[in-house]
Order: structure tokens, then C-alpha cells, then sequence
């Protein structure tokens, strides 16, 4: 699939971000250049998703801002975590992955017979042809997640935003949708990706933001993830009192 459109550049200018006027991330600057493929690492309770919410505009910042550099929100593909897929809502495989085209088609838009292929060519790349009047609930973790990156595709976006993708699913799945990712960077596209696993991030991803409710490192993978800034990191995150003093709110 050929790049419907440039990947934007990405900067992140002082950012604040937090719940109830207590910061989870703070005085955050930095950089994504249009086909990187970054990880964002850190300790539980980083702000790691607290990231994504604020730039696919979920969350509004308490101070700073980001510039999408020309891209609206709408625009950015977004996988979210499994957990938070409802897999009891009564819709089978392939209208789930069709969902992947509502910018085109609207929300209530019927498809033809080309969007139909789309589909069909969606879920064969992410090893699901034969599955699509499968219902959801009845799906793997890891097909479940396979699903999740069907419909992704589908919105053909050029930054995509992937919060934990390869949590709790099985060995093969993960290869399977690592070379998804690498033909996605291949086209370039932008990757970001919340990630846990640091062998994996050193093999894949060249480039690493490592979070402690701040910017720790961002930078080339080997020099975010040493030793030095990993403990750096965890200290911080065992000292973060969560009681402190509400931040004043940004005008």
C-alpha cells in the first residue's frame, strides 16, 4: 500500500499532561520526524499512555502544546490496548476490521465492492482470511490482536500509534505483526509504539523515548535504554508522590 499522504512532524513543546490538575507527564520536549519508528518505554505509571492520549487528543494539555505539524487528530491511525476492546459487543470479524474505513465512508456508509476487497485483502495479511463472520468474542488474544491491526491498516494513516500491541499474546502473533510494523515503516510511515520489552525495542526499533512522568532519555535505542538511564528511571518513579500539590491550570 502506497503513502496516501506525508507523515507529519511531530513536536512535543513543554507538554504538561495529567488527570484532576495533577501532572502525569511534565515539561516534555522533543521530536518525531515524519518515518521514524520509535519506542516509548518506562516503569508502570510513566505517563506512557497518558502520552497517547494527548496526541490523539483525548487528553488536553495543562501546559505546553503539540504540533502535528498540519495533521488533525482524525488523521492519526490509533491501535489501543486489547483490554480496552469490548469483545462482547455483537459484531463479527470483518465489520470490525471494516471499521478501519469510517473516514471514508462514514460511520453509517455502505461499501462497494472495492472497500469489500480492502477488507478481504486486510484480513489475509494479518493471517485472518476465513475468520471474517467469526464474532470477535469468540477470537484469541492473539487473533484478537491480529483484528486490531486488520483495521489499522485499513485506515491508511501515515502516523500510527500502537499502545502495548504485544501484550499478553503468543510468539508467532508477534512476529507476524513486527513485519506488519516494518512494512509500515518501509512505505514511511511513522510507528510509535508503547512497548515493555526492552530486547525486543533494541532489535526493532532504532529510536527510544524513555518516560518517568519526564523525559528520561530520547534518543538512539542503545543510548535511552542503558543501565544508567533505566535505574535513573525507576528511582524516579518509586520517589513520584502522587498526593502532591494540584498544578494550577493552563490558560
Amino acid at each position: 500500500m502506497s503513502l496516501r499522504t506525508p507523515a507529519p512532524r511531530v513536536v512535543l513543546h513543554n507538554l504538561t499532561l495529567g488527570y484532576d490538575r495533577h501532572p502525569a507527564v511534565h515539561h516534555l520536549d522533543g521530536e518525531i520526524v515524519p518515518g521514524a519508528l520509535l519506542a516509548v518505554c518506562g516503569p508502570n505509571g510513566a505517563g506512557k499512555s497518558t502520552l497517547f492520549k494527548a496526541l490523539t487528543g483525548v487528553l488536553k494539555p495543562m501546559g505546553g502544546r503539540i504540533d502535528l505539524g498540519g495533521a488533525q487528530t482524525r488523521d492519526i491511525g490509533y491501535l489501543p490496548q486489547a483490554a480496552q476492546v469490548d469483545l462482547s459487543f455483537p459484531i463479527d470479524v470483518f465489520d470490525m476490521a471494516a471499521m478501519g474505513l469510517w473516514r471514508r465512508t462514514g460511520l453509517f456508509g455502505g461499501l462497494n465492492r472495492a472497500d469489500v476487497a480492502k477488507v478481504n485483502e486486510a484480513l489475509e495479511a494479518v493471517g485472518l482470511a476465513g475468520f471474517e463472520r467469526r464474532p470477535i468474542g469468540a477470537l484469541s488474544g492473539g487473533q484478537t490482536q491480529r483484528l486490531l491491526f486488520a483495521r489499522l491498516l485499513l485506515q491508511d494513516a501515515s502516523l500510527l500509534l500502537l499502545d502495548e500491541p504485544f501484550s499478553a499474546i503468543d510468539e508467532r502473533t508477534v512476529s507476524d505483526l513486527l513485519g506488519l510494523i516494518e512494512r509500515w515503516h518501509a512505505e514511511g510511515r511513522t510507528v510509535v509504539a508503547v512497548l515493555h520489552d526492552f530486547d525486543m525495542v533494541r532489535r526493532h526499533f532504532p529510536e527510544c523515548v524513555l518516560l518517568a512522568r519526564e523525559k528520561i532519555a530520547w534518543g538512539p535505542t542503545a543510548q535511552a535504554l542503558s543501565e544508567e538511564n533505566l535505574g535513573r528511571a525507576r528511582r524516579m518513579i518509586e520517589a513520584f508522590d502522587d498526593q502532591a500539590a494540584a498544578c494550577g491550570r493552563a490558560a
